[in-house]
């Protein structure tokens, strides 16, 4: 079954997403690019649609051609890092449960964000951190690129095919399919298209990690989006 990783008997990694798969930061992304938008005079609803599909310098080239883009991406900054500080998060219900549980060093994060902002948001909400973390200085290319997942799992000393990605997103669902790798979906009331698995919380995700982590076969829940 394609659901699961493949190879039995061989170490399995769990190679996470971080914003709207372990921690809730929905919020906190509109509010810092409606302050980013109002700054520049332009339409917050706008601008974060654009923001949802593209990486930072993607977006400004549409949203604001006439800009300095160095400028554009300086200003975000800013407000991302006062909201790492000030702002208010919450990690999703299980997310801390679930780290706990996984046997160290076999485990990473993938996210298109900073490491030092990661740091801060999981040092705000309790969740342990691991010892690997690629971040979006960590490569030229971010996701739907195969890179970051790639490099996740040669830290790792992992194969590939022995990584289970837990992912919210379509970019990060394509990344971690063109890396080869098994993909589950989470907090998401409908599957991302391409996932071998769709579940509607990380919480009812938490049995089957830990149970691909451990060497056991998940179950199959009556329903579940898992690919024959």
């Amino acid at each position: 079954m394609i659901g699961e990783p493949a190879q039995p008997g061989a170490k399995k990694y769990v190679l996470f997403d971080v914003d709207g798969t372990l921690i809730d930061a929905v919020d906190n992304q509109r509010r810092v690019w409606r302050v980013w938008a109002e700054r520049y005079g332009l339409d917050p609803g706008e601008v974060y649609q654009v923001a949802l599909r593209t990486r930072p310098m993607e977006t400004f080239a549409q949203v604001a051609p006439d800009r300095d883009p160095q400028e554009c991406l300086a200003a975000l900054h800013e407000l991302e890092d006062e909201d790492v500080r000030s702002g208010v998060y919450a990690a999703f219900d299980g997310a801390s449960e679930l780290l706990d549980a996984l046997p160290p060093e076999s485990w990473a994060l993938v996210t298109s964000n900073y490491e030092h902002r990661v740091r801060g948001r999981f040092a705000r909400t309790g969740l342990p951190v691991p010892s690997i973390i690629v971040d979006a200085a960590s490569v030229e290319e971010g996701k739907p690129s195969p890179v970051p997942y790639l490099l996740a799992a040669k830290r790792l000393g992992a194969d590939p095919q022995d990584c289970l990605v837990i992912e919210d997103a379509p970019s990060g669902v394509r990344s971690a399919l063109r890396a080869g790798m098994t993909v589950w979906g989470v907090n998401a009331p409908v599957a991302v298209d391409g996932v071998h698995r769709h579940f509607g919380s990380l919480r009812e995700a938490i049995r089957d990690i830990l149970a691909v982590t451990s060497g056991t076969r998940p179950h199959e829940p009556r329903g579940s989006a898992a690919v024959e």
